[in-house]
């Protein structure tokens, strides 16, 4: 019995996605083993589009007359403000077998907060 129903692309076992039916009369589930006949694949139509964001809401940080952060924004809430919208940038501080320090910098207020990774 299987715990998933509906789209024939997802395993019905694990729901994990199926593989593309190959030569074989069987699609096996690469995750649980689970195998689905190639004939409940016969008449679907697979499509896939692409979308592109308009450049008016690209997510690097525009710069004006009395800003200077520069750097991608990225959805992360400020500890002052808690507004969503952070421009950051990384440094090696420490030696390099360790992790380097993620600098946040507030889109609305400026505060600026760091993160050792």
């Amino acid at each position: 019995m299987s715990c998933f129903s509906g789209d024939p692309n997802f395993c019905a076992e694990c729901g994990t996605i199926l593989p593309l039916p190959g030569p074989k009369d069987t699609v096996t589930c690469v995750r649980c083993n689970f195998s689905v006949s190639v004939r409940d694949f016969a008449g679907h139509v697979i499509t896939s589009s692409i979308v592109f964001n308009p450049v008016e809401s690209s997510s690097i940080a525009r710069e004006s007359e009395d800003s200077e952060l520069k750097g991608p924004v990225i959805d992360k809430r400020c500890s002052r403000c808690n507004k969503e919208g952070m421009v950051y940038h990384t440094r090696q501080m420490r030696s390099a077998d360790e992790g380097q320090t993620v600098f946040y910098t507030c889109i609305h207020c400026r505060y600026q907060e760091k993160e050792d990774s």
